[in-house]
């Protein structure tokens, strides 16, 4: 397969994760489901995006959680189930490695921020 049909298959599994992203992930099946094999997979999503399929979804979690936390006022626990995590404290932890603060800091870090919303959004 040429680089572009396997560049717009990654693409489709990232539209996937965007959609999915609550849900627990098995790289072997989202790249059967584009039709890769693991290893190509692998290699073709982080040349795209930078990450591995599991970091990527780590990431789109991790901010859509922040976001629930801003624009619908949960809390870290009520975010960190909503958007799939099975543990609040695998949450905090990974939450603070990505933005640099628990949550609760973070969020009223920003919330005292003017463009809180806004600055968010541009991260999707």
């Amino acid at each position: 397969a040429s680089a572009g049909s396997q560049g717009n298959r990654v693409s489709r599994a990232i539209q996937w994760l965007r959609t999915h992203y609550d849900e627990s992930l098995r790289v072997d099946d989202l790249a059967a489901q584009v039709q890769m094999s693991s290893s190509t997979f692998h290699h073709h999503f982080r040349q795209l995006t930078g990450m591995s399929p599991l970091q990527y979804q780590k990431w789109i979690r991790l901010n859509e959680a922040r976001r629930l936390m801003l624009s619908e006022r949960l809390d870290a626990t009520s975010a960190s189930f909503r958007v799939g995590y099975a543990s609040p404290t695998q949450f905090n932890r990974e939450y603070s490695r990505l933005f640099g603060n628990s949550p609760r800091r973070d969020i009223d870090s920003l919330r005292s921020g003017t463009d809180v919303v806004l600055s968010v959004a541009a991260t999707y």
